[in-house]
């Protein structure tokens, strides 16, 4: 990948992650929900394996992660929920 990651700040000393910062256009409901005052923020942390075709597969008719990204990405957001 190109670009250097670096670590992440952790809340009540939580392991930090690694992150390399994308920007991949899309939709959410964001907008709707800031009219009601609601801010919200995407955060869908994965951790892929070198040379997997993401943005290949991203709503494709094949999409698919691996499962080890999803359980990096569990992992990470309940530590977010403990310990933020």
């Amino acid at each position: 990948m190109p670009g250097k990651s670096s670590s992440a700040g952790s809340c009540s000393g939580a392991k930090p992650y690694p992150v390399m910062p994308y920007l991949m256009g899309g939709g959410t409901d964001n907008k709707a929900l800031s009219r009601l005052g609601i801010a919200g923020y995407g955060f869908a942390p994965l951790r892929l394996p070198e040379g997997f075709d993401f943005t290949g597969l991203f709503h494709g008719v094949d999409e698919r992660v691996p499962l080890d990204a999803l359980d990096f990405g569990r992992d990470v957001l309940a530590d977010l929920l403990r310990t933020c």
